[in-house]
């Protein structure tokens, strides 16, 4: 009897495994974005066809894109935006027609969309033909010891004061004079002569 429970018990286990397999794998296909674009269409078709195929067509689209073909993107932008100026020329004539400001303004308000989503059809339809150039600046840091900018050598701030320096003394590595203390010294000795004058005058006298 305890074999037969625990044989009982494994395949109860085995089934459960594999009824989770299944439903992980349900999933996963369902969630797939070709299949649930698949479904969309299929219901606002109200077609007959079979899910998979649907799913095999946008698969297949998705796999072009993938690899780097985007005609079927750029013959989608280019025919929604058609549509869309039709739907605004549309709504244009249609609030010409009307009588009364609140259709008037309705209408033509509608109109104002279509165009809107026209012009951001055929600019995104401009982005894909046309990538954008990005320029990006290599930035110049100089926390380190020396950083290289385009492959010139940037000169660290003690090297730039240094250079400062030099220049300001006029590209010698000498120290400058310092007139302010040779002033000073030739005040103080005619100070110390006028002083050793009267001294000298004073003894005379004594």
């Amino acid at each position: 009897m305890m074999a037969a429970r625990s044989k009982k018990t494994a395949v109860s286990k085995a089934h459960g495994t594999v009824e989770k397999a299944k439903g992980q794998k349900i999933a996963r296909a369902l969630m797939q974005p070709s299949v649930q674009a698949a479904a969309t269409i299929q219901r606002f078709e109200e077609s007959e066809t079979d899910l998979a195929y649907f799913t095999e067509e946008l698969a297949a689209q998705v796999e072009a894109v993938n690899g780097g073909d985007l005609k079927r993107a750029e013959a989608i932008l280019i025919t929604q935006a058609h549509t869309l100026n039709e739907l605004f020329n549309s709504l244009a004539r249609r609030a010409a027609n009307q009588e009364y400001l609140k259709q008037y303004e309705t209408y033509f308000r509608l109109a104002l969309k279509a165009q809107s989503q026209c012009r951001a059809t055929l600019e995104t339809l401009s982005a894909i033909k046309n990538p954008p150039i990005v320029y990006a600046r290599q930035a110049n840091v100089t926390t380190g010891p020396q950083q290289i900018n385009n492959g010139t050598a940037v000169p660290t701030r003690a090297r730039e004061i240094e250079t400062e320096q030099t220049q300001l003394s006029g590209g010698s590595h000498e120290l400058l004079p310092d007139t302010r203390a040779s002033g000073e010294a030739s005040r103080t000795n005619q100070a110390m002569e006028a002083l050793g004058e009267i001294d000298r005058a004073e003894v005379r006298r004594g």
